[in-house]
């Protein structure tokens, strides 16, 4: 909590990481603009307009010079946010170089093509945390590759899986996200240089007296897609780039924090029947009234956090679907909110992914505690065989069995243990086919272990691509 007497997001108090916060500062925002500034003079120079060497350099030596509160009067006073940087980085880079800033441009060159660099540099964070999200969950699934543990289906005890198994599951979901994004950011483009309405009259103006304008013109959208980093822009454009590329998006950030909510839900259930834990800090408190709760306060807020991130998909197909005609400006405010907030919220999500995954508590006893009950059921089917293999009926077999497993449910039912082991050693056509390793829990995980050790060679090979990302993840402590 803050003693100051002003709102600030919990995203960016407690829950976002410092690099995110910073991709999508003001002070980011402003630089970039002042980059594209930049990178349009020196190519219009280049391809022979009035643009000297010393206006560019007094742009560049101006750049980082920034007084936020000096734009924010000049703002005040022309009620437009761009012409408020054009007109400070003027003054501040001098009045020869103002007379070129933003020569031909429309303020969607900026604004427009500073958000696709912020979204990729986004995009490219979110892949560092996804990168140690899926080394910690590897090394966790090789550690428990072969532990048995009950599985659910409907929440109700099924044939066993290792835990192991299950981690890798939890694993696709997110490397499935990281190829995602892998691809989104190979296929993100650049807005470019198209002018008011995305005509490109104003620079077809400028270049009136060149041999071939059209070729200018596509030169210097090229060199200044080239100094931003991108090796192309959108073939066409209106005022803004497409909102569609918005829709792309948002909507997969919010498969990342659907992938993070369905492990944090299974955390959560799976801390209920104490098999596995999240890490809990030796003096976290779970409850300011039950002194003994462990509450999965992590997993929780990763679910609170998702929950609001899928809230937000649906805004930028509302906002694509009421462009009208080359452009309206009910885009701006809406994007302003929804694209940072959701890109703060899906770096707080994966930065407690990475916080979970990094300390999972498995309780070994409690997992065999827990399959005790169920062991005797799965138990059934490899007696039923050797009995029929021995030369038994086997559909009267079979309902000897059913009536036996009712019984021994009722047993549960009522409080006591399975007893179905005892119940069929009792019985003279299935006692001689029941061993002594029926209960032994590794004969019925399937193929998991070696499910596992599938896995991990595929997963091997996209972590592998994506080795560049490790360590360059700095994760926010946040309780």
């Amino acid at each position: 909590m803050s003693a100051t007497p002003k709102y600030e997001s919990p995203l960016s108090s407690r829950y976002a990481t410092k690099a995110m916060l910073a991709n999508f500062s003001d002070r980011r925002r402003a630089l970039l603009w002042r980059d594209l500034w930049i990178a349009l003079a020196r190519a219009e120079s280049a391809l022979g307009l009035p643009v000297s060497q010393a206006q560019i350099e007094a742009l560049v030596a101006a750049r980082e010079t920034i007084d936020f509160e000096r734009v924010a009067e000049i703002e005040a006073s022309l009620r437009h946010d761009v012409m408020a940087h054009v007109h400070h980085f003027g003054d501040v880079a001098g009045p020869e170089a103002a007379k070129i800033i933003h020569l031909g441009a429309t303020s969607c060159f900026v604004t427009d093509n500073a958000e696709l660099v912020m979204i990729r540099e986004g995009l490219e964070l979110l892949m560092d945390r996804l990168y140690t999200c899926l080394t910690q969950l590897r090394s966790f699934a090789q550690t428990w590759r072969a532990e048995p543990i009950q599985a659910y289906t409907h929440f109700q005890p099924a044939q066993l899986t290792t835990v192991g198994k299950r981690a890798c599951l939890w694993a696709q979901d997110l490397a499935f996200d990281l190829e995602t994004l892998e691809q989104l950011v190979a296929r993100l483009p650049m807005r470019g240089v198209k002018g008011t309405t995305g005509t490109q009259a104003s620079f077809l103006q400028l270049f009136t007296s060149h041999d071939d304008p059209n070729a200018a013109i596509r030169e210097l959208d090229r060199r200044v897609c080239e100094a931003m980093g991108f090796d192309r822009s959108i073939a066409v454009s209106g005022q803004t780039y497409t909102r569609k590329i918005d829709t792309w998006v948002v909507s997969a950030l919010a498969d990342v924090a659907g992938s993070a909510a369905k492990f944090a839900s299974d955390m959560r259930l799976l801390a209920h029947e104490r098999e596995l834990e999240e890490p809990f800090g030796k003096k976290q408190i779970g409850s300011s009234a039950m002194a003994y709760k462990r509450n999965p306060m992590r997993s929780e807020r990763i679910n609170a956090l998702a929950r609001f991130v899928h809230s937000l998909a649906t805004s930028p197909r509302e906002t694509h679907g009421n462009q009208w005609l080359e452009r309206t400006l009910d885009d701006s405010a809406n994007r302003r909110l929804v694209i940072t907030e959701a890109f703060l919220a899906t770096d707080a999500i994966l930065n407690l992914v990475v916080d979970v995954t990094a300390g999972i508590v498995v309780n070994p006893a409690m997992l065999a505690k827990n399959m005790a009950d169920e062991l005797p059921f799965m138990a059934t089917e490899n007696v039923l065989m050797r009995a029929v293999e021995a030369g038994g009926d086997r559909q009267a077999l079979h309902e000897t069995i059913r009536q036996l497993s009712i019984a021994a449910a009722g047993e549960l039912k009522a409080g006591r243990g399975n007893d179905l082991m005892a119940r069929m050693q009792e019985d003279p056509e299935l006692g001689p086919h029941v061993d002594a390793g029926a209960l032994d829990a590794s004969r019925y995980v399937g193929r998991s272990p070696a499910q596992v050790d599938d896995y991990l060679a595929e997963l091997d090979g996209l972590l592998e691509r994506h080795a560049h990302r490790e360590g360059r993840f700095q994760a926010r402590v946040r309780v």
